[in-house]
């Protein structure tokens, strides 16, 4: 029995922990012993179906209280599970049902598990040949014993960020779950006795479904799960269960800490709620802006939420999860570099003076991973140096399972390149500047997105993180870039033009180029991922 299983359902017939779920109308708390118990019936209604060792089966399903046991009951039929991304209401139904089709055939699913709010999808599916199976079928089975599993069989693929047109999953073995899991329980100090996890983060996503569902599963902590939906109908929710269940952990992209900060300045009394037993808020998934975690400090003050539980962090779903945590306690440390010198001689000399950029460290690789940042000819640079950053341990995945098959993801020595341009500070810790395919190029200088962005965002009418910076002219000798915001105003001629003469002259002051165009789109317009990651690339058309 690989290890991750063998001490998945060890923990689950020796905890007291478990999971609540139905928040915020019907909360209920299962304990992992019930999963575990329903994961058997559901392990039978897969063997029943044919599913056994090795093969894919995709899962479309809302609520974490069904993923658990579906999941665990995949894992003890030794196959893997897929986590289909889900419709929103802002999807296009006909390209996503198209995208879906295109994931189930390129990890040769060999049924698809699905589940409410998403029940109108199985007739769809059925009539493509699909084999189409219900939760609530595979619970009406009886309880089988689980088959003999290995460190090196995959247990989840996980669709990219960019997984649309061209999709792309991660092999995530049983043995990368628990090198990882076992360096993210060193790296937060985690105390399997007190603390208690609180999270809506989305099973589709590679923090939501790894380190926020399946991590807390395989070592048996409390966790308390629900949904992403849940969250965007009430931002609050997330105060309101940290409140009640005295959650000491959480996590979300920065963007999420965003709205939170807002909500609990506009529509929060101070002390409606204690957030005071929370010491771990992980912020990851996209760049840290500490403007954004500087006002989530400022703004969660008056409910007792501690400036230094706010824990910056690095990873991504090739390293399984996790790449390096901030120190505990340490809260947000900010690197405050010359501005000029990092963008034309991609050096990150600290400065306090002049034009500068303040960067987030986002603390030393986890136990068992190594970093390393190699220029364009890769060779390693030394601290401060600015270029891409590769990762090399027991949790980086082996590859990729994609339309065209099997892609290794590392190099001949082990190490994989993350595509992220950053840098080590003489300390060792990881520091990101941006993604190297969203850098703009002008007259030699590197000019990031995520400035041009913050920027944008200052602006009075700019809603929230949806302010997109589109490169152009990729590769000439010019290139340039545009912008483009969602605003609530965009029917109003007058205020789409005061918009766009902020807008530009944010920008100019922040970079010191001028976008070729500013675009004002109305909410809802800007592409993005799943997760609430900006989709660069998609929004070219935006902007032409």
């Amino acid at each position: 029995m690989s290890r991750f299983t063998e001490t998945m359902y060890s923990n689950a017939l020796s905890s007291n922990k478990g999971m609540v779920t139905g928040e915020p109308g019907a909360p209920v708390r299962h304990s992992w012993a019930q999963v575990h118990e329903r994961a058997r019936r559901v392990a039978g209604g897969l063997a029943a179906a044919g599913i056994g060792p090795g093969d894919s089966v995709a899962v479309l399903a809302g609520a974490p209280v069904e993923i658990a046991p579906t999941a665990q009951g995949i894992w003890m039929r030794g196959a893997s599970a897929t986590m289909v991304h889900q419709p929103t209401p802002r999807t296009d139904l006909v390209r996503w049902a198209e995208e879906t089709t295109a994931v189930i055939d390129m990890i040769s699913a060999k049924a698809v598990v699905v589940s409410d709010p998403f029940m109108a999808a199985a007739p769809v599916l059925s009539g493509l040949g699909m084999t189409v199976l219900t939760i609530e079928s595979l619970l009406g089975n009886d309880p089988i014993e689980p088959l003999e599993t290995f460190d090196h069989d995959v247990a989840l693929m996980q669709l990219t960020s960019g997984s649309t047109g061209s999709p792309k999953a991660v092999q995530i073995t049983h043995a990368n779950i628990v090198a990882n899991a076992e360096a993210m329980v060193i790296g937060c100090d985690f105390d399997l006795e007190t603390d208690v996890i609180v999270s809506w983060l989305p099973c589709f996503h590679d923090m939501g479904m790894t380190g926020y569902l399946t991590v807390p599963m395989y070592i048996g902590a409390e966790l308390v799960k629900v949904t992403p939906m849940d969250f965007l109908r009430d931002t609050l929710l997330w105060a309101k269960l940290i409140d009640k269940y005295k959650g000491t952990m959480t996590a979300a992209p920065n963007f999420a800490y965003n709205l939170f900060a807002k909500r609990l300045s506009r529509q929060a009394t101070p002390g409606e709620f204690d957030l005071s037993s929370l010491r771990w808020a992980l912020s990851g998934a996209e760049q840290v802006d500490p403007l954004d975690v500087e006002d989530l400090c400022v703004a969660g003050a008056p409910f007792g939420l501690k400036p230094e539980a706010i824990i910056p962090a690095y990873g991504m779903a090739e390293t399984t999860v996790a790449v390096s945590f901030s120190e505990c306690g340490g809260g947000m440390v900010v690197d405050e570099v010359d501005a000029d010198l990092l963008s034309v001689l991609h050096r990150a000399v600290p400065a306090t003076r002049g034009n500068t950029r303040r960067l987030v460290s986002l603390g030393k690789p986890l136990q068992g991973l190594e970093v390393r940042i190699v220029d364009e000819d890769g060779s390693v640079l030394s601290a401060r140096g600015v270029g891409v950053i590769e990762v090399r341990g027991e949790p980086v995945t082996r590859g990729y399972t994609t339309v065209a098959g099997f892609i290794p993801a590392q190099d001949e020595r082990g190490w994989y390149d993350t595509g992220d341009l950053g840098y080590l500070t003489e300390t060792g810790e990881v520091v990101v500047c941006g993604r190297l395919k969203d850098v703009i190029i002008m007259a030699g200088r590197n000019i990031y997105p995520t400035d041009i962005e913050r920027a944008a965002g200052r602006v009075d009418g700019v809603r929230p993180g949806c302010a997109v910076a589109v490169r152009l002219d990729a590769g000439l000798s010019r290139e340039t870039f545009a912008v483009a915001v969602e605003c609530k105003d965009f029917a109003d001629p007058a205020q789409v033009r005061r918009v766009e003469r902020q807008v530009a002259h944010e920008v100019f002051a922040e970079v010191d180029v001028r976008p070729r165009n500013v675009v004002v789109l109305e909410p809802g317009m800007i592409p993005k991922t799943p997760s609430g990651k900006l989709r660069r690339a998609h929004a070219l058309s935006l902007v032409d």
